[in-house]
């Protein structure tokens, strides 16, 4: 059986809403409620004030118990947009748009509450795909550069001494 309950006119924008009602879909009824109520934010509470409606409808219309209800659907349509005006310099207007939003929650009894398993430990090695390496040879057996291994004879160097001296 589908319980619907429906917030219309909240005064608060459709995408702002929207972030907090992806949360609660395919939860448990209990386990939406507690996210909700630990979520800092205004569409929260408008949102959980929705939720519930929905259980209390499910209780009292249907004779449901609320722990086995889980919500089906959290829909955050546009509502009504209310245009205003502020004025702005040179005598110029910049419109103001007070949007609103209408939600719709839907619980059900019919899908069954799987209880969660802890997920499987794997190492991540396994997951990583293995990297082709290329032959290189290390570092120690590479050949140094040859300008470096050839030290300057000594005869070059003091002849350039001493033509240097001669010249002043």
């Amino acid at each position: 059986m589908q319980i619907l309950s429906i917030y219309r006119g909240a005064h608060i924008s459709a995408f702002k809403c929207r972030e907090v009602t992806r949360e609660i879909q395919g939860k448990p009824a209990s386990v939406a409620l507690e996210i909700l109520t630990f979520t800092p934010r205004k569409a929260a509470r408008l949102i959980e004030k929705t939720l519930k409606s929905a259980i209390a409808n499910a209780e009292h219309n249907n004779r449901l118990r609320a722990d086995a209800l889980v919500v089906k659907e959290a829909v955050v349509g546009e509502g009504p947009t209310a245009k205003r005006f502020q004025p702005k310099a040179r005598g110029s207007a910049g419109p103001i748009l007070k949007r609103t939003s209408h939600i719709r929650i839907i619980l059900t009894d019919e899908i069954e509450i799987a209880p969660k398993r802890a997920p499987k430990k794997s190492s991540s090695s396994a997951r990583r795909k293995p990297a082709a390496r290329k032959a290189a040879t290390p570092k120690s057996e590479a050949p140094a550069p040859a300008a470096e291994t050839a030290p300057a004879p000594a005869a070059e160097a003091g002849e350039t001494e001493a033509t240097t001296s001669s010249q002043e």
